[in-house]
């Protein structure tokens, strides 16, 4: 970060091209690393960093284009074709233009500020090493993103398609280059020049478009002329991409063979949310305690047949999982109301590869209900769900109280559950629970959503002693 302000101070010397493109590649590197560690830091101050050079970035990119345009026109033209002195003169003027505007983008940029995250910044993603795993999880996410975007642009062949695919490929490219160092030694050839070829179609792109906007064409035999110069350029590159990336040397399923796979793919994204979590949750020993004994509830209490995972295709005990991890990091917005406040990250989350937004939301929902009100049907945030999955919500909103209530006192004391059934009574046996101390009102009233979902009387006791 510090060498962008290295970089501001040698554009501001003069604003020529060297510096212009060191300052954005600088802002492009910081901006792409925070694209990467917000998936797991929940800090603002990514958001904020990555939106205070969002200008800048802008007049630089666009700046930048100017100077790729005047290549291609001497590229393809001649000093005597009037299509090329019209484009000159109009990309000549548009230079000075955009200089003026970089240079007031320059002065509005709050080092200051800028100065302040140099600081903070780093010493938060130093929590994720590079090379880490969870940055091979990112990276898949990334893979499986682009891979659908290179489908959709050889399938319909539009601009928008490929312009689309660079950007996913660049995104891809960026978190292999930050994060995965192995990786990157192997692939940066091959991304770089996949990259190249696709930013010069769109760069041609752009120029035909320009040149049609200002009507730069005397004839149409000048039109024809430059169209045809402008798609043997875009195909010839597009063609080299299509030779790296289809058939049998295609370099897709090699990349995709270096990233997780099968049961790791799960168990990364849940590593991710846990991380998320634990950077927001003021108490996250007692949330991760308070998942293990939902857990040991979910497996103990008997199955029910209206809370079946086939009602959505859900893995209803990975939702309590998620929901038990992130209970409480509203709480580090504010005590009072923390679990609608809990509700209302968890919703906002974008959910990693492996999790559905449906599924994520279930969890929100659950986590919301944890404590307070009774989930109630009318309430807003069971609006859209179908009563199968309403009822999974009941189900897993009641272990999730019990287990909260269970170490209310947030010191891990109940470490063992069993449940069992006997005759119409559902017994949990838990190891370190006394009925006679404080926490035992709570848990009375924390088993009542359970028994209602059970329709059964629910009852805590103490583990006995072994004598």
């Amino acid at each position: 970060m510090e060498r962008v302000l290295e970089e501001c101070d040698r554009a501001s010397m003069g604003l020529l091209p060297d510096p212009v493109h060191d300052l954005r590649v600088a802002l492009r590197r910081c901006r792409s690393l925070a694209d990467g560690i917000m998936a797991m830091d929940p800090d603002p101050a990514w958001k904020q960093m990555k939106k205070a050079g969002r200008d800048l970035f802008r007049s630089l990119g666009s700046l930048r284009d100017v100077h790729v345009m005047q290549e291609w026109v001497s590229r393809l033209g001649d000093s005597n074709d009037t299509v090329t002195t019209a484009l000159s003169q109009y990309l000549s003027t548009r230079e000075l233009q955009l200089k003026q505007e970089a240079l007031k983008a320059l002065a509005d940029f709050d080092r200051k500020q800028w100065k302040k995250w140099s600081a903070i910044l780093p010493r938060r993603a130093a929590r994720l090493r590079p090379g880490n795993v969870i940055f091979e999880h990112l990276a898949l996410e990334r893979w499986s993103e682009v891979h659908e975007l290179h489908r959709t642009a050889l399938r319909n062949r539009s601009k928008v398609a490929f312009h689309s695919l660079r950007i996913g490929l660049k995104r891809f490219r960026y978190i292999v280059e930050n994060f995965l160092p192995q990786q990157h030694a192997a692939w940066n050839d091959d991304l770089k020049e996949l990259q190249d070829l696709l930013g010069k179609v769109h760069d041609l792109d752009v120029l035909w478009a320009t040149a049609l906007q200002v009507n730069a064409f005397p004839n149409q035999e000048s039109r024809s002329h430059w169209q045809t110069r402008v798609i043997e350029e875009r195909t010839s590159r597009i063609e080299k991409y299509r030779g790296k990336m289809l058939g049998k040397n295609s370099l897709w399923p090699i990349w995709r063979a270096a990233l997780p796979s099968g049961k790791e793919v799960a168990a990364l994204a849940l590593r991710r949310l846990k991380l998320w979590a634990s950077a927001l949750d003021p108490d996250f020993k007692h949330s991760s305690h308070v998942t293990k004994l939902s857990l040991q509830l979910y497996d103990g209490l008997p199955p029910r047949k209206q809370s079946t995972n086939a009602a959505n295709g859900s893995d209803l005990r990975a939702i309590l999982q998620v929901a038990a991890l992130l209970h409480d990091v509203g709480r580090s917005k504010r005590e009072k109301g923390s679990h609608k406040t809990t509700y209302k990250l968890i919703h906002r989350l974008t959910p990693p590869l492996g999790w559905s937004v449906a599924d994520l939301h279930l969890a929100a929902v659950v986590s919301r209900y944890h404590r307070g009100a009774l989930p109630n049907t009318d309430q807003p945030y069971l609006r859209g769900l179908n009563p199968a999955q309403r009822q999974n919500v009941f189900l897993l909103a009641g272990i999730l109280r019990l287990a909260n209530a269970l170490d209310a006192d947030r010191n891990g004391r109940i470490q063992r559950l069993h449940v069992e059934q006997r005759d119409k009574v559902l017994v949990i046996t838990a190891q370190g629970y006394s009925p006679r101390n404080r926490l035992a009102e709570g848990i009375a009233a924390a088993r009542h959503l359970l028994e209602m979902v059970y329709e059964r009387p629910l009852m805590v006791k103490p583990e006995k002693r072994r004598s």
